[in-house]
């Protein structure tokens, strides 16, 4: 817990389980969110191939976990930890257009 609280730059005990809380809900409730939105596309279970259907879900599924991981965050009062995680991982996948966005649309200034 010592490396992980180092790595991450977390100070308390309490702020890492409130860390851990919002990544459990956040992957919890992104994937029950994907399924109504893909059927609001049309896209189920059974009217689709399992490939494609899967392939669907997996491309819808992460940009939802995305954006709820940083709202869910910030409800929980860790808005700068969440932001910054997002956008370390933004850059990784080559969106830093995306993160210039965000960053002049938002006013989120923080940096890794």
């Amino acid at each position: 817990m010592k490396q992980l609280k180092k790595r991450w730059g977390v100070s308390s005990n309490a702020q890492l389980t409130i860390i851990f809380l919002v990544f459990a809900i956040t992957g919890s409730a992104s994937t029950l969110l994907t399924k109504p939105l893909l059927s609001v596309i049309g896209v189920t279970y059974n009217n689709t191939p399992l490939f494609w259907f899967i392939t669907l879900k997996i491309l819808l599924l992460f940009p939802v976990y995305q954006v709820m991981l940083v709202a869910i965050g910030s409800i929980f009062g860790q808005h700068t930890f969440f932001w910054n995680f997002e956008r370390k991982m933004l850059l990784r996948l080559k969106l830093g257009i995306l993160v210039n966005w965000i960053e002049k649309r938002f006013g989120w200034n923080q940096k890794v």
